[in-house]
C-alpha cells in the first residue's frame, strides 16, 4: 500500500480547524503535525486552500444488493458515496432476500468484499419470528439491529408488541428503528384514495404518512428502550414533535437514545412537492416548514446526533409513476456532504458541526473501532474539500446507477476533490483507483 503525505491542510477534527500536515502508512494515519516535509512518502498530496475532513461514516443506505440491482448496487452505489466523501456506510436489510438469517447476513458481506470500494457494514434484520436468529448476531462485526416499525420498502414491518418487547429486552446490540405507525397510516392512505381516487397529488404524502403517525411509533420505540435499557437509534426523524422525545443533557457517545435526520428532511420541505413531485417522496415523508425547523432546531442543539441519507434509489421510470405506485426513497450519498457544505456556506452550520454529526458521532454510538476521528493509528478515512469550486448537479456528473437525483439543477460551492479509504486514494479530482477494496467496520464493546 503506497504511502501518502498530505501538505498544507485545513484539518476540521475535534471541534477544531487547525493547519497541519499528515502522513499514512500502512492504511492507517502515521503522524500529523505542522511540518512533515521531511518525511519521504510514495504519493503528496498538496491540500493548500483545501479542508481535510475525516471520512463520512453514512449510518443508513439502501444499496439494493442483492435482488434489487436494476435500482442500484454495491459497487455503483459505494462508487457515488466515495465521490462524495463518504468512507463507510452501513446498509440496510430489506434487500431480496431480506437480510434475517446469519447466513444470507454473511452474503452480503461477501458481496461487498468483492465489490465495494467503501468501508462497509450491514444491518441484521428482525421480522416478528427471527428472534433465535437475532440472538446469534456478533456485536463486534455488525452495526445493528434494524427493525420496522413502519413498512417500507421490502415486507419486513415488525407490529406485534409482544415481538417488540421480547427484542428490545434481550438484544445486547444497538437497535436502530424506523418509526412510522402503520394502523394510521392505512387509515389515512383509505381516506385519501377514496377521495381522490389513483391520481392523488403527492403533496398530500405528509398527511398519510403523517406526524402523528411518526410520533405514536417513535414514542413507543423510545418507551421500550427506556423500559429495557435498550440502546435505541431512531433512524430518519421527520418531526418537529418527535424532538420532544430527545434529550440533549449529555454527549451522543454517552447516550442510551440517539437520534438521525436525513439530508432530505433538512433540505426539502412540503412546499417542494410541487415542483419535485415523486422526486422528493420519502417514508417518512417530507413534512411541514414547521417541522423542518423542528428538525434544524433539535440538530443545532444536540437533541439530534447524527446526519444521514437513507440512500434509497429506484428507476426513473418506478418514480414516474402515479403516487400509489411509485416507491418511496431517493439517491443522496454523492451529494449528502456537498449539500451540508452549502448550509455553511449560507452560515446554517459549522464545519465542525456538520464533520461532528457525520463523522465523530456515528462512531461514537456505534463503537466503531479507529474510524470517525483524524487521529494517529487512527485508519485513514478522509476526504479533501476545495470550498470554492462551484459545480452544478446535473445528468453529467451524477454517478448513481438510476441515472437522477433530487438535486438536479442545484448549484453546490464545494467540491470533494479526494477521498482516501482505509489509506487508499480511491478518487481524484474525478479519476478512481479502484484497484483495492474497502474493509468490513468493527465494533468494540460498551
Amino acid at each position: 500500500m503506497k504511502s501518502i503525505l498530505i501538505t498544507n491542510a485545513r484539518i476540521v477534527n475535534e471541534e477544531k480547524i487547525y493547519e497541519s500536515d499528515l502522513l499514512i502508512k500502512n492504511g492507517r494515519i502515521e503522524k500529523i503535525g505542522g511540518d512533515l516535509s521531511g518525511f519521504t512518502a510514495d504519493l503528496i498530496i498538496d491540500a493548500e486552500g483545501k479542508y481535510l475532513l475525516p471520512g463520512v461514516i453514512d449510518d443508513q443506505v439502501h444499496f439494493r444488493e442483492p435482488g434489487l440491482t436494476h435500482k442500484g448496487d454495491i459497487h455503483s452505489c459505494s462508487r457515488a458515496a466515495v465521490a462524495g466523501g463518504i468512507t463507510s456506510f452501513m446498509e440496510m436489510p430489506n434487500t431480496v432476500p431480506n437480510a434475517v438469517t446469519q447466513q444470507l447476513l454473511e452474503d452480503k458481506y461477501r458481496l461487498a468484499a468483492e465489490k465495494s470500494l467503501a468501508n462497509f457494514s450491514f444491518y441484521m434484520g428482525a421480522t416478528n419470528d427471527n428472534i433465535e436468529e437475532l440472538l446469534k448476531t456478533d456485536p463486534e462485526r455488525i452495526c445493528g439491529i434494524k427493525v420496522f416499525m413502519g413498512s417500507s420498502t421490502g415486507n419486513m414491518l415488525v407490529d406485534n408488541l409482544n415481538t417488540l418487547e421480547n427484542i428490545f429486552s434481550v438484544i445486547p446490540l444497538l437497535i436502530a428503528t424506523h418509526c412510522e405507525d402503520e394502523q394510521t397510516i392505512q387509515a389515512n392512505m383509505k381516506a385519501f384514495r377514496d377521495q381522490y381516487g389513483e391520481d392523488l397529488p403527492v403533496k398530500y404524502h405528509p398527511l398519510i404518512r403523517s406526524a402523528e403517525a411518526c410520533y405514536l411509533s417513535s414514542s413507543l420505540a423510545v418507551d421500550l428502550a427506556k423500559k429495557f435499557g435498550t440502546r435505541l437509534h431512531l433512524l430518519h426523524l421527520s418531526t418537529a414533535k418527535e424532538m420532544s422525545l430527545l434529550d440533549n443533557s449529555v454527549p451522543a457517545a454517552k447516550k442510551h437514545i440517539t437520534a438521525e435526520v436525513c439530508v432530505h428532511h433538512l433540505w426539502f420541505n412540503e412546499e417542494d412537492y410541487d415542483r419535485k413531485g415523486n422526486f422528493i417522496k420519502w417514508n417518512p415523508a417530507i413534512k411541514s416548514k414547521a417541522d423542518q425547523a423542528g428538525l434544524w432546531e433539535a440538530l443545532l442543539d444536540g437533541r439530534i446526533d447524527v446526519i444521514a441519507t437513507d440512500h434509497a434509489p429506484h428507476t426513473l421510470r418506478e418514480k414516474q409513476n402515479t403516487y400509489f405506485k411509485a416507491p418511496s426513497g431517493g439517491p443522496l450519498v454523492q451529494h449528502s456532504l456537498p449539500a451540508m457544505l452549502q448550509f455553511y456556506h449560507a452560515g446554517r452550520i459549522s464545519l465542525e458541526q456538520i464533520v461532528r454529526k457525520m463523522c465523530h458521532t456515528p462512531a461514537d454510538i456505534f463503537h466503531i473501532r479507529h474510524r470517525g476521528y483524524i487521529r494517529e493509528g487512527y485508519w485513514a478515512d478522509l476526504t479533501l474539500v476545495d470550498p470554492g469550486s462551484p459545480w452544478i448537479v446535473d445528468k453529467g456528473n451524477i454517478l448513481y446507477k438510476c441515472g437522477w437525483s433530487p438535486f438536479e439543477g442545484e448549484k453546490f460551492d464545494s467540491r470533494i476533490t479526494h477521498t482516501i479509504v482505509s489509506g487508499h486514494l480511491v478518487y481524484e479530482n474525478g479519476k478512481w483507483d479502484e484497484s483495492a477494496r474497502g474493509k468490513r467496520l468493527t465494533f468494540s464493546h460498551g
